[in-house]
């Protein structure tokens, strides 16, 4: 009858050990799981800090050429009829140039027309970089002086 007790008392404290043992190895999978994307999150916003410096040196080197940035950047340029020009460029995942139906991230950059005497010769915009599903992950304005 000893041996049998003894026997129980094992398995339940084997029980017990194996228990926090799950315990403990759930709560590491969770933080581990948490790091992964928290370490993509980080390296999708310094790629798009990145591509956002990238586009504010285009536009100050081309001093606002709406087309010139849209040709070196691989996007595309227009103009809407309040008078905001503007430049559009998609990425994929691995933040190449692709079409906007495979894209994973937008850059976007918007030239704003003079808004009074002030601003007569001097270019302003916002550049913004979204991911697909809308998140921002930078934005900032930009000026350049016209000439």
């Amino acid at each position: 009858m000893t041996h049998r007790s003894k026997s129980t008392l094992f398995l339940i404290e084997q029980i017990i050990v194996i228990t926090v043992f799950a315990i403990c190895a759930a709560a590491c999978v969770r933080i581990l799981t948490a790091s992964y994307f928290i370490a993509n999150d980080t390296q999708a916003t310094s790629h798009a800090v990145l591509k956002a410096e990238s586009c504010a040196e285009v536009f100050k080197a081309t001093n606002g050429d709406i087309e010139a940035i849209a040709r070196i950047l691989g996007g595309t340029s227009g103009t809407s009829a309040d008078g905001v020009s503007g430049v559009a460029v998609y990425y994929d995942s691995s933040w190449r140039v692709s079409s906007e139906a495979n894209a994973s991230y937008q850059l976007g950059l918007a030239i704003y027309p003079p808004r009074d005497q002030n601003d007569i010769g001097l270019l302003r915009g916002e550049i913004w970089i979204l991911k697909t599903s809308g998140e921002d992950l930078v934005a900032f304005p930009v000026a350049t002086r016209a000439g």
